[in-house]
């Protein structure tokens, strides 16, 4: 399917994974112009690219940038059991070998390239960026779960019962817990958009993703230092599904010497379509000012990839 619309023009495509799996991408691309920047998109739990992030794809590519979204396996319109989570380190995969596809085109090679990830889709960027630390130019961090909360973190019993059960029973629905979507989006239009969409996901979690958004949690939480790229972190203060605290220690502790982090007081989790639109506006304002900082000056990856391109031309020539 292709559309135009408000000189966007969006389309979407089904890829094979290296498992063989069909895995459903899409793209938001600026019409009679060329993009500033490519923004590559991690979406969150549950949730799906191509009707849930539309919308700040949307205002992205009206800012002059082409956005590029994919479903992770499990997840929207992608192959896999429904919200089940394996391995997380075959999302990283999947989202790493499209993902550098893309960057790779010879079109693309000299362009700028930043990630945007929302809640668990924070822990794929930031595994993105460890697997390949220079390969991306930026990131943008909604409400990134890359920390258990200390009040939230099961004791070493329930951790040790967690991963028994999650080898026996993996794809069993019986996390107990709230549910996300009431907690998450602060308007109850939009949580009516999100149980009525069929790509969403509104079951208790299986026990083995239970255990890999944990056990991937506390793996990032032990090497928040690493992270070295630049990035904006933001954060609704009312958050009760990720803890502001998390951002706050990536913030505090990342050896990023470019890096930025928002606070929102009285905004919830859903930064990006779950507020009232005066709060997405302030959100956004935010986001595309930093994005246009950063992509505007262009820097040293981008110069020394023309530079070896132009080597080569002169050397065939």
């Amino acid at each position: 399917m292709a559309y135009e619309q408000d000189n966007v023009r969006y389309e979407e495509e089904f890829i094979l994974n290296s498992r063989g799996m069909k895995l459903f991408t899409c793209r938001w691309l600026p019409m009679n112009q060329e993009p500033k920047a490519l923004i590559f998109i991690c979406h969150g739990y549950g949730m799906e690219c191509s009707i849930t992030m539309s919308s700040t794809a949307t205002r992205l590519v009206k800012a002059g940038y082409a956005c590029y979204g994919m479903d992770f396996e499990g997840h929207g319109k992608s192959d896999g059991l429904v919200c089940f989570v394996d391995n997380f380190y075959y999302l990283v995969e999947d989202v790493s070998n499209h993902y550098t596809s893309i960057c790779e085109k010879k079109e693309n090679k000299n362009r700028m390239r930043f990630l945007l990830g929302e809640s668990m889709g924070g822990a794929v960027l930031l595994l993105l960026h460890r697997k390949n630390p220079t390969f991306w130019d930026g990131a943008v961090l909604v409400a990134p779960m890359c920390k258990i909360a200390n009040d939230m973190r099961p004791n070493a019993m329930v951790t040790n019962i967690l991963s028994a059960l999650s080898k026996l029973i993996p794809t069993w629905r019986i996390i107990p817990g709230q549910d996300i979507i009431d907690v998450a989006f602060k308007l109850p239009e939009v949580r009516e958009q999100v149980r009525s969409n069929p790509y969403c996901y509104k079951g208790r979690p299986r026990l083995k993703t239970g255990y890999e958004l944990f056990r991937v949690s506390l793996e990032l939480e032990q090497k928040l230092n690493e992270v070295s790229l630049p990035f904006l972190v933001l954060h609704g203060e009312d958050d009760k599904v990720t803890d502001k605290s998390v951002s706050k220690l990536l913030y505090e502790v990342a050896s990023s010497s470019d890096k930025t982090l928002k606070l929102y007081p009285e905004m919830w989790h859903g930064l990006l379509y779950g507020e009232p639109p005066e709060n997405i506006n302030i959100v956004f304002s935010d986001v595309i000012n930093w994005l246009e900082e950063r992509s505007g000056i262009g820097n040293a990856r981008t110069e020394k990839e023309q530079k070896r391109e132009n080597e080569k031309d002169i050397v065939k020539g």
